[in-house]
């Protein structure tokens, strides 16, 4: 599914859910803390789609590094396959990174083929090989990371907008508020109420928009990161142990 039309039925959905969700908010009974939260007013429901938004980005993320994680333990198939590298197994740790499926096992694949593929054409020259396996590494990594870095953007922009949005929302309600207290003679209590209402609610929506965005983009961020360090490490002490001949026969 590509992802700009993702984007776009998931923002139709997540909408559709949170007005719907919001229309039903205002049948329950007056005294409720829902039908509180419907008096903040038609904002509250782009809030809710922007936070519904976040949470199904929250799953896919999770779904796609789990996977991208592989099966097993990573760092106890890395020095698995260092070993075999060691002693020269190159098909067996071919069939290790088959097996593990993870975007760190596709990196060391691809620079394990190239390493092959340079020993079939008789390329002896070391400086030759290290290149060759150093833009296998870059060609796998430009493969890999878009998938791991994917809708992190997303899920910062909608932080930055739940942000906002809920401060718009903020703005109305006070508007609505001072706009009670501007009538002649006593204030309108109700709509007084209803515009402090409308301000509360909006800015907590905003807030916690923007927490889970911010909290789940930086906890995301930190495990590609994390991932690519491990690709690097992986993948220079392969290139270093084939490029240098030091492998068991």
């Amino acid at each position: 599914m590509k992802q700009g039309f993702f984007t776009g039925l998931l923002i139709v959905v997540t909408y559709a859910i949170s007005f719907a969700f919001y229309l039903w908010m205002g049948t329950t009974p007056p005294d409720s803390m829902f039908h509180a939260v419907w008096k903040g007013g038609p904002v509250v429901s782009v809030l809710i789609a922007l936070i519904l938004m976040v949470i199904a980005y929250i799953v896919e993320r999770i779904i796609a590094l789990n996977k991208a994680s592989g099966k097993g333990n990573i760092p106890g198939f890395v020095r698995s396959v260092k070993e075999d590298i060691d002693n020269g197994y190159i098909d067996q740790a071919i069939e290790k990174c088959d097996d593990h499926q993870s975007s760190l096992a596709a990196v060391i694949r691809t620079v394990l083929e190239r390493y092959k593929k340079c020993s079939h054409l008789n390329i002896t020259d070391r400086e030759k090989k290290v290149s060759e396996m150093e833009k296998a590494v870059e060609e796998a990594t430009i493969m890999e990371m878009p998938l791991l870095e994917k809708n992190l953007t997303a899920i910062s922009t909608i932080a930055s907008i739940s942000t906002m949005v809920g401060l718009l929302g903020t703005t109305l309600g006070m508007i609505r508020a001072f706009a009670a207290m501007a009538t002649s003679g006593a204030p309108d209590a109700v709509q007084l109420s209803l515009g402090i209402s409308e301000a509360l609610f909006n800015t907590a929506l905003g807030i916690v928009g923007g927490i889970m965005g911010i909290v789940t983009y930086n906890i995301f961020t930190s495990r590609v990161d994390h991932f690519s360090y491990m690709i690097d490490e992986a993948a220079f002490y392969i290139i270093q142990t084939l490029g240098t001949g030091k492998t068991g026969n």
